[in-house]
Parts: structure tokens; C-alpha cells; sequence
């Protein structure tokens, strides 16, 4: 979920966002993190939604500062930064009224903030939590989103 969590009166302005990305862990559980990540934003207008698309690359730094004994439950804050383009509507401008979006296609750059929670399910298979907030420059659309996931991590080594 981006920017809000679902709900039927905010059905029109939400988002969402995937991503995949490779850890590599250090001593002490901390790990190195390298990704890329598409998210998709609505804003109403009239009837319709116009879309938001971010396409970003990420490296990031995540640091465990939390573990149970027996090192199946992980809690990581992590900082990452973000580098990509941004599309409005698709790089149309002109809207089936004839409004134009005042919105530029562009480059993206920034930083994220997140906290992971991570726990193991199997030897090779990890839950993961993440709330995260986005801090981007050059874009036209606004500069901070919160993003709230779940995912799946599989360890391949």
C-alpha cells in the first residue's frame, strides 16, 4: 500500500508498490541491500484516476537492533538511497476534457527510510514486514510517500 491503507472511501487516491531485491547479511545480522522497486499512485480527477508511476533502482544499509536468542525474529531499521523516472498519466498530457497536467515526466532521486521486520518460517523461507517512507527530489507530484508492505523472502545460499 502506498501513501494510506485501503479503504472504500479512499478506493480512488490509493496506490501500491512490488519491488525485488538481493540482501547480503554481515556479521551481527545487518545487511547490504540492492533493488529495484515500481510504484503506482492514483489522483483523482472528474470520473477518472490519473496514474503516478515510479520506476527506482535502490542501495541501502539495514541495521538489526533487534533479534530473539534462537535468531528467528529479525528487526532492522534500514536507509537507502533511490535513484529513477517518474511518469504522469503516461506521458500523456492532455486529459479527455482538455485540461493539461501540469506534472513533468522526469528524473528521480532521494532516500528511504524503512523499518523490516523479518521472521523465519522455514531454513529458507522469511516473512517479511516493512513500513517505509520515501524522501524524493525532482519530482513534480510530491515528495514523500509511505509505503506499508509484505513480502517473501527465499534464501537461496
Amino acid at each position: 500500500m502506498v501513501d494510506g491503507f485501503h479503504s472504500s472511501e479512499h478506493h480512488n487516491e490509493l496506490g501500491y508498490y512490488f519491488g525485488a531485491a538481493m540482501a547480503t547479511y554481515t556479521k551481527h545480522s545487518n545487511k547490504w541491500v540492492v533493488g529495484a522497486e515500481y510504484l503506482q499512485k492514483y489522483y483523482p480527477y472528474k470520473d477518472i484516476r490519473i496514474p503516478l508511476s515510479q520506476f527506482t533502482g535502490e542501495g541501502g544499509y539495514y541495521y538489526n537492533f533487534l533479534t530473539d536468542h534462537s535468531k528467528t525474529f529479525f528487526l532492522s531499521l534500514g536507509a537507502s538511497a533511490l535513484a529513477g523516472y517518474e511518469t504522469s498519466n503516461w506521458g500523456e498530457k492532455i486529459l479527455f476534457d482538455g485540461a493539461t497536467l501540469g506534472c513533468k515526466d522526469a528524473f528521480i532521486y532521494g532516500g528511504a527510510i524503512s523499518l523490516e521486520l523479518e521472521t523465519y518460517l522455514s531454513d529458507r523461507l522469511v516473512l517479511l514486514v516493512t513500513g517505509r517512507e520515501r524522501i524524493l527530489g525532482g519530482t513534480s507530484t510530491g515528495r514523500f510517500h509511505t509505503e506499508f508492505g509484505v513480502g517473501l523472502k527465499f534464501i537461496i545460499n
